[in-house]
């Protein structure tokens, strides 16, 4: 399955990553979901349709979950997980300090 322009096939539904030395995560990922960031002029958008934006706003919980450690992240690029031309994006769970 393909998203509609160019972005990454995605095989399944899920996405695993290292949860940085803990379990690897899994990050739910809507069939069909389009993301785009772009930074213009020191700002940071994020363009998505309804799947796009179910499918990121699933992944702060994740990383957000108990027993994930600080560092654990998730790297969307152009050409993995974002539509080509996008600037990356990285979700990182920092310090609970």
């Amino acid at each position: 399955m393909t998203s509609g322009n160019g972005s990454l096939p995605v095989a399944s539904n899920r996405v695993a990553v290292a949860g940085s030395g803990g379990a690897p995560l899994a990050f739910p990922w809507e069939a069909e979901a389009r993301i785009d960031v772009r930074g213009p002029g020191g700002e940071v958008v994020i363009e998505a349709h309804a799947a796009g934006l179910r499918t990121l706003a699933g992944h702060l919980p994740v990383l957000a979950g108990d027993g994930v450690h600080d560092g654990a992240h998730l790297h969307l690029e152009d050409g993995n997980g974002l539509e080509s031309g996008s600037v990356g994006l990285v979700p990182e769970r920092g310090c609970e300090e």
